[in-house]
């Protein structure tokens, strides 16, 4: 029995040898060398061809903004450095981006920048100060740059944004003296803290660190980015990508009017998360935001989610056509500004997603932004 599996295998073995060694043999010959050459030549793709559209172009609001997702807690890192940043800034500007929101500058113990008080709290130390480059980069190419404030991951396990406003005491007063002061590019404030209604504490804390931050820059403009407690705020963790019960329409304008009526005093904008509502359901959640904000004296923007919230990875680039419906909805409800989140990871030409810069390129097609 030995003996016959031990031939067995020999056999086998030398049967594959003789396989795997044909195409090798085969591979000597000049005819197929030059065939698969030829092959590969006449293989190229041919950037005059644009996509023949067949609904109305350039009829959505533009996206001229971004936030900067380099402290993210539930999105892969690129690990760039100062040469792909710049690069991705020239990509910026290329469609039209004026202004971009460092999303936080810090989340938990990872910090974007030397902070003494947060490494005097257990942060750790970056390798390169991050927001220096920010602003640097914001006035090598003439952008406005916003400042999101510190995130200690408390009111995420508690549901309470008091948590936040002490940190960010320090924060803001730390920032302004080492870096508001000095670069001209710095253009304003992020109040970072992501919620939608009846989040605890939202109104006193979003109001706190709001006129502290207008105080100590002499008035620079803040602004939030709330989500709309529709059908898919749901936990990015979660496998589900719905819930049954959501805002109703009705219930969203009169939460967020007293919301609005207890921070518009020191919050200049508003930016709702266009991706927890279905498609055909914007255009009445946009008309409440936009007359919410006139009531208010706020700007009323979109933050033009570039990632898909449909799908069961998290998170992908979105299919253009859900982000052009998005902008086009933004347009029609007379928005005054679209900002995305966020440009590198889901729109860039240079992201580790290839479906990034395919998106990036139907953008350009859609808004009439490459040469015909």
């Amino acid at each position: 029995m030995g003996n016959n599996r031990r031939d067995f295998i020999k056999k086998a073995a030398l049967a594959g040898a003789s396989v795997a060694a044909i195409p090798a043999w085969s591979g000597c010959s000049d005819n197929h060398t030059h065939s698969l050459s030829d092959n590969r030549s006449n293989i190229h793709k041919n950037s005059a061809l644009k996509s023949k559209l067949i609904v109305p172009e350039n009829s959505g609001i533009k996206i001229t903004g971004t936030f900067l997702d380099e402290i993210s807690h539930d999105i892969p890192h690129q690990n760039w450095g100062e040469a792909e940043w710049d690069l991705d800034f020239q990509y910026m500007k290329a469609i039209g981006i004026d202004t971009v929101i460092m999303i936080r500058s810090g989340y938990k113990k990872f910090i974007t920048y030397p902070s003494q008080y947060l490494l005097g709290k257990g942060c750790y130390m970056p390798s390169v100060d991050l927001l220096d480059m920010y602003l640097r980069l914001a006035a090598k190419y003439d952008m406005k740059f916003y400042f999101g404030l510190y995130d200690s991951g408390h009111y995420w396990a508690t549901g309470d944004m008091t948590h936040e406003i002490e940190d960010n005491k320090q924060v803001i007063d730390e920032v302004w003296k080492n870096y508001g002061e000095k670069y001209k590019s710095f253009g304003g404030w992020y109040v970072s803290g992501e919620i939608s209604r009846a989040t605890k504490g939202a109104i006193g804390a979003f109001y706190a660190m709001g006129k502290q931050c207008k105080e100590v820059s002499g008035g620079l403009p803040t602004f939030i980015s709330p989500w709309i407690d529709g059908k898919k705020a749901v936990a990015a963790s979660g496998a589900t990508l719905s819930k049954n019960e959501s805002v109703s329409v009705q219930q969203h304008e009169k939460e967020w009017d007293e919301i609005f009526a207890g921070i518009h005093e020191v919050v200049d904008a508003v930016a709702f998360q266009d991706g927890h509502i279905d498609y055909d359901e914007l255009d009445a959640f946009f008309t409440v935001n936009k007359k919410l904000a006139d009531k208010y004296g706020m700007q009323c923007w979109t933050n033009a989610e570039s990632f898909d919230r449909d799908m069961p990875i998290k998170f992908l680039p979105i299919k253009f056509d859900k982000l052009r419906m998005k902008l086009e909805a933004a347009q029609r409800c007379g928005y005054d500004k679209a900002i995305t989140f966020e440009f590198s990871h889901f729109m860039s030409p240079q992201s580790a997603y290839t479906q990034a810069g395919n998106l990036y390129n139907r953008y350009k097609e859609y808004f009439n932004l490459v040469a015909r």
